[in-house]
Order: C-alpha cells, then sequence, then structure tokens
C-alpha cells in the first residue's frame, strides 16, 4: 500500500471544477496583484479567526517579518522564541539585525516553556514569538500575562495553526499579530506560496498594509522602507474557495488523530510510542501528527520501504545549526528541543485518509517493533 505524507490531489480533485472556473475568471479579469478578489479573501479570513484586520502577504516567513518590522525590531535588539521550528522564526528575527532569544519547549505540547520566559527577558527584548507547532497553540495566557506585564508585544507564529484554537478564541487573535502561511501542506494550503496577518490594533494594521509595498500608501511616495510581498489574486481566490472546507478538514485530522491513539493502544504500543498529546483548553488542529518513537530514523526507513510516507520536523534546533553558532550555545543547552528533534515523527494525516490506511500504518510500526 502507498500512503503519502500528504495526498494534495485527494483534496483538490474533489473542488477542481470550483477552484479552475475562479482561476479562470481571475485570468479573464486579468487583475493578478491585490485588488478586489484579494480583499475578499482578507475580510473571509479576519472573520473566520474573529480579527478586526487581515492583511495578507507573500509568505509566511514574510508574515513574520512584517510583523517584527511593523512593531519596530531591529539591530540590537532582542526576540525571544523557541529553537524547535522552522527556520523562518528565527530567520525573520535575525533578518532585521535583531539576535533570536531561544528559550527551552514543553516535552508533551512542543511548544514554548513559559516557565523559561521571565528569565530570559531583559532591556533589550522587543517581542516574543510563541510558535504553534504542529497546530496546537503555545500557552497564550501564560505567555500574555508575563508580556503585558513588562509591555512586549506578542507575535503569534500561527502558521502551522489556522483554526487552532484557546480558550474559546482562535489562533491570530491572542497575540498582538497572528502570522499565518498558505504552503500548500497547511492545513489551507494554496497553488504555492502565501501568508496572512492577522491584529486587532489599527495601528499595526496600517503599517502592515503599507509595509507590504515598500513602505507606500500612496504609489511612488514611500514614508518608510518596507518590502515587495504581495498575495496574488490567483492565490486569493484559490484559498478563499479552500476556506469554506477548512473546519471539515480539521475534523477529518483531528477523527483520524483519535483513531490513530485507539489503534496505538489496541496494539499495546503505548509503551514504545509517545502519541501527541492536548492540552487542556486547546483546540488541536493537527497539522501534524508527530509521535515520539525510540530508533526513529530505522523506523523510518522500515515504513519507507513499506510504501509509507513520514516526515521528520525538525531534524536539528536552531541553536545547533552553522548559521547560529555566532549566539555561542553548545549542544545540551536546549535538551528538550534536542530530545524532540532525536525522536520525532510525524506521520499521515490528511482528511482523506481511510480506517484502511490508518490501520496499515499503525500495523507496519507494532511489526517493526516486535522484530527488535
Amino acid at each position: 500500500m502507498n500512503i503519502p505524507l500528504l495526498d494534495l490531489k485527494a483534496q483538490f480533485l474533489p473542488l477542481r471544477t470550483e477552484i479552475m472556473t475562479a482561476v479562470q475568471t481571475v485570468c479573464d479579469e486579468q487583475g493578478f496583484v491585490l485588488g478586489p478578489r484579494v480583499v475578499a479573501f482578507e475580510d473571509a479570513v479576519a472573520k473566520y479567526i474573529g480579527a478586526r484586520y487581515a492583511i495578507s502577504c507573500a509568505s509566511g516567513s514574510d508574515a513574520l517579518l512584517l510583523s517584527l518590522m511593523a512593531m519596530g525590531v531591529g539591530h540590537g535588539d532582542e526576540v525571544i522564541t523557541v529553537p524547535f521550528t522552522f527556520f523562518a522564526t528565527a530567520g525573520a528575527i535575525s533578518r532585521l539585525g535583531a539576535k533570536p532569544v531561544f528559550i527551552d519547549i514543553q516535552r508533551d505540547t512542543f511548544n514554548l516553556d513559559p516557565t523559561q520566559l521571565e528569565r530570559a527577558i531583559t532591556p533589550r527584548t522587543k517581542a516574543i514569538i510563541p510558535v504553534h507547532l504542529f497546530g496546537q497553540c503555545a500557552d497564550m495566557a501564560a505567555i500574555n500575562r508575563l508580556a503585558g506585564a513588562r509591555k512586549i508585544p506578542v507575535i503569534e507564529d500561527a502558521c502551522q495553526a489556522i483554526g487552532a484554537g484557546q480558550g474559546g478564541k482562535r489562533a491570530g487573535v491572542l497575540g498582538d499579530t497572528g502570522c499565518f502561511s498558505f504552503f500548500p501542506s497547511k492545513n489551507l494550503g494554496g497553488f504555492g506560496d502565501g501568508g496572512m496577518i492577522t491584529t486587532n490594533d489599527q495601528a499595526l494594521a496600517d503599517s502592515l498594509s503599507m509595509l507590504r509595498v515598500h513602505g507606500s500608501r500612496v504609489r511612488y511616495l514611500h514614508e518608510v522602507i518596507g518590502i515587495n510581498s504581495r498575495l496574488d489574486a490567483l492565490q486569493a481566490v484559490v484559498l478563499h474557495i479552500k476556506l469554506k472546507y477548512l473546519d471539515q478538514w480539521a475534523e477529518g485530522r483531528r477523527r483520524n488523530a483519535a483513531r490513530y491513539e485507539q489503534l496505538f493502544k489496541d496494539a499495546g504500543l503505548l509503551d514504545r510510542v509517545t502519541l501527541p498529546v492536548t492540552r487542556s483548553g486547546n483546540f488541536h488542529v493537527y497539522n501534524q501528527y508527530t509521535i515520539r518513537v525510540p530508533k526513529r530514523d530505522e523506523l523510518r526507513a522500515y515504513l519507507k520501504d513499506k510504501g509509507v510516507g513520514t516526515e521528520i520536523y525538525y531534524p536539528l534546533p536552531m541553536h545547533l545549526q552553522t548559521c547560529y553558532q555566532g549566539l555561542g550555545h553548545q549542544k545540551g543547552a536546549f535538551p528538550e528541543s534536542e530530545r524532540a528533534a532525536e525522536e520525532v515523527l510525524s506521520l499521515p494525516i490528511y482528511a482523506e485518509l481511510t480506517d484502511v490506511q490508518l490501520t496499515y500504518v499503525v500495523d507496519l510500526i507494532a511489526d517493526f517493533y516486535k522484530r527488535q
């Protein structure tokens, strides 16, 4: 049986006619960058998230960068985040000449450990970026308590977490800004790159709208130095259609996660496989279904040989990356992040998976450990 980590064709085929009709409309209109189609999608996302404003951009990476720019982060500033994340989280900080200050993750959720946050704050701290990794929100109540008391803005890296929630609110309104990615592998994925920033702050929204078009409100008049980071109308119409199905797909992922849990229990694998944990008050949307396992690399090779796609998110934490050697961190500095990098394995979780496929994956994992 062949089970890819993600099957985008299975999602696309039922929507093919609807999507291609919308794409044809944009082609007939010949309006490709920003414009009314993009505004309509921004309005729809703002309504979905529950935010006053949604500002689209070219990628999730740019959403992070623009948020930091709008908050005035620059050379010599410090921004607190985690080392166990995709590179863009730290890269956006460094791109502005600021310093990423890492704190470790919680073992169960893979998210920022708020008990370590206070001692990382210094007079140079300009922002905090918690990452809602794999589709589950970080502990925003604890983070916001510390940040609010010190008037430090909080940027949610929600690039993997559109539709996720905490305490009855959706990711994207739990901090000062929320950053989303529409990379094809995301729960809401486009036909290429795309991103969005949500906020309830009008001043931030105005600044973000200006910064994404070279710091300009009026054409050819530039108030500040911005960047070119605009969403294409083609991406907007595709994403606008897909947004209608996002909750349905999230429920499919949640259903599959629950089924995985039962199958792993029935197979007697809980002494070998550590399953994802959802913290109380969180609504998990499972952009990834990530387990911890011994002999991870051997298991991955075995699954690949049997036709099952997997991925390691992420094999090397930021503090051990070559480009961050200048920060002076040694191996052992962030033990939970390092341990996660050695143990995690993401399994197929997309909504279109069948019970037969899920059972096949778990049966293979059980077979692998019986052979050890």
